[in-house]
Formats: C-alpha cells, structure tokens, sequence
C-alpha cells in the first residue's frame, strides 16, 4: 500500500512523465510485493525556480534532469528489498528514458496499517 510521489522538472513531456510513472510501479510491483491495482501517485512538474537541489551531494552530478521519488509504505521492507528496488528503478528509468542514476533521488518512510485509512473513515487492519 505505498503512496508515491514523484516531483520532477517541467522538462519532461507527459509521455514521459506517464512512463516514469509506470516504471516506478513496475518496480514496486517486481520488487516489493506490490499489488498491481495497489497504485496511488502524485506527480509534482514544476518549473526549475520551484526545485531547489545541490547538483553535486551524494551523487556524481545532477541535471535538470532530477527526478526526486518519495515513497510512503505501510510494511517495511527488507535491507535487500530496498537495495534491488533502487537498483530495478534505476536501470529502468535509464534503460527505457535516459534518465541519468545520477539524476534519481529515492526516499522510503514507512508507517503502520493502522496510520492508513483508503475511504469512509475506516482504519485499514488486513
């Protein structure tokens, strides 16, 4: 049950915007035992005045280019899990839309069922 949020510059089209989109829930569906019909998204294009990043901590070096990917999961995952999900997504977004490993930004919190609750009030216990 995570919720994403992808936050990226207004360089990208919408086809591409679309197919980062279903690379990250392939991902997560491949890699974290996502349900397929499990997709909740939100997709923040904003102009580069509205992205503020340093374009060189941590990472080889960022573009315009950056794509930052904020994931909200009711079920933690494993040391491994992470690791091969960063890694699918990665070779994925560059695979398929050229997307530099330098340019993707990944960051995983996670909560309890009960901090979710998907329609009428009611509190998600599996």
């Amino acid at each position: 049950m995570p919720l994403t949020r992808i936050t990226l510059g207004d360089i990208y089209s919408d086809t591409q915007i679309a197919k980062v989109s279903t690379i990250l829930h392939q991902s997560l569906v491949d890699s974290f035992a996502v349900p397929v019909e499990d997709c909740f998204q939100l997709i923040d294009k904003l102009p580069a005045n509205q992205r503020i990043f340093n374009t060189h901590y941590l990472s080889g070096g960022r573009s315009e280019g950056f794509v930052l990917i904020q994931i909200t999961a009711g079920r933690p995952r494993t040391w491994e899990q992470k690791q091969s999900f960063y890694r699918m997504l990665n070779e994925r977004l560059e695979r398929e839309l050229a997307i530099s490993p330098d340019d993707v930004m990944i960051i995983i919190q996670f909560n309890q069922a009960e901090d979710w609750s998907f329609s009428r009030g009611e509190m998600f216990c599996p």
